[in-house]
């Protein structure tokens, strides 16, 4: 091969490279979300629209603590889209914990926000067997119906993070406990 054809052929290669797959978000018949590599139609889902990237600074932090339940799932939710575990540990309940178990859970948070984030799921408080009971055992229909007044609604007991694995389709959940601490939200695990 003569000197000249082959700067022509490393020139030609130098030139290319490597296409990287584009992934399909899309959501089947069933609601379940799927990324694919494959258009949407061929898998028998339709197209989602790419989760646009987050803001360099996603809101203005103001500091202070979460006051209500969506306050929290709103920093939560920023510090998925972030992938910042250090957002995340902001709304961790670090309280009483020592200083080797809180490198243990920083490993962890970090490692959670490295993976897609598919949703935050509240997760309430079972009801008791009295409450249950009572349910079953009420006649459904009453010549004298008496309305019964509304349950106080609970809060959530815990959020469950739903996630999807690197691969993009297998899931993964984690769930936090929720933890009141002097007027604020957080989360425990």
């Amino acid at each position: 091969m003569s000197k000249s054809l082959l700067v022509t052929v490393l020139l030609a290669m130098a030139g290319t490279q490597p296409v990287a797959a584009q992934v399909h978000r899309c959501t089947m018949p069933d609601g379940v979300d799927v990324y694919t590599d494959r258009a949407c139609p061929d898998v028998g889902a339709v197209e989602q629209a790419p989760k646009a990237a987050p803001p360099a600074v996603a809101r203005a932090r103001t500091g202070g603590c979460a006051r209500n339940l969506r306050d929290l799932v709103h920093e939560i939710n920023g510090a998925f889209d972030a992938r910042d575990a250090n957002r995340l540990a902001g709304v961790y309940h670090w309280a009483g914990m020592s200083g080797s178990n809180a490198y243990d859970v920083l490993a962890r948070l970090d490692a959670l926000v490295q993976l897609p984030l598919v949703g935050i799921v509240p997760v309430m408080p079972a009801e008791s067997g009295d409450e249950a009971a009572a349910m079953e055992a009420a006649p459904l229909f009453e010549e004298d119906p008496v309305i019964a007044p509304p349950r106080p609604r609970r809060p959530p007991v815990a959020l469950r993070v739903e996630q999807t694995q690197a691969n993009g389709i297998t899931p993964a959940r984690t769930v936090f406990g929720l933890q009141k601490h002097f007027g604020c939200w957080w989360i425990k695990g």
